[in-house]
């Protein structure tokens, strides 16, 4: 289905399910910006404790991208 047929179908249907997306969409961009300020301690740190947390925090990170990524799809594919 063509992105501007899947926006038209969302406008139309349920508010809540439009709100929803929204939301994810935002935190979608949210997160994209927490991965990015990661990457650039990550790059900058020389302590080997510092490093380790960086790393984890961008596994995380991007562990809560995917989902949401993954609800995002959920969301627009159920219409």
């Amino acid at each position: 289905m063509p992105q501007s047929i899947k926006r038209t179908v969302l406008r139309r249907g349920d508010p809540s399910r439009e709100e929803e997306r929204r939301d994810l969409l935002q935190s979608l961009s949210h997160t994209r910006t927490l991965i990015n300020q990661a990457y650039g301690g990550f790059n900058n740190a020389s302590d080997s404790d510092l490093i380790e947390s960086y790393v984890f925090e961008i596994n995380s990170l991007q562990a809560r991208y995917n989902y949401l990524l993954r609800r995002v799809k959920e969301l627009e594919g159920a219409t």
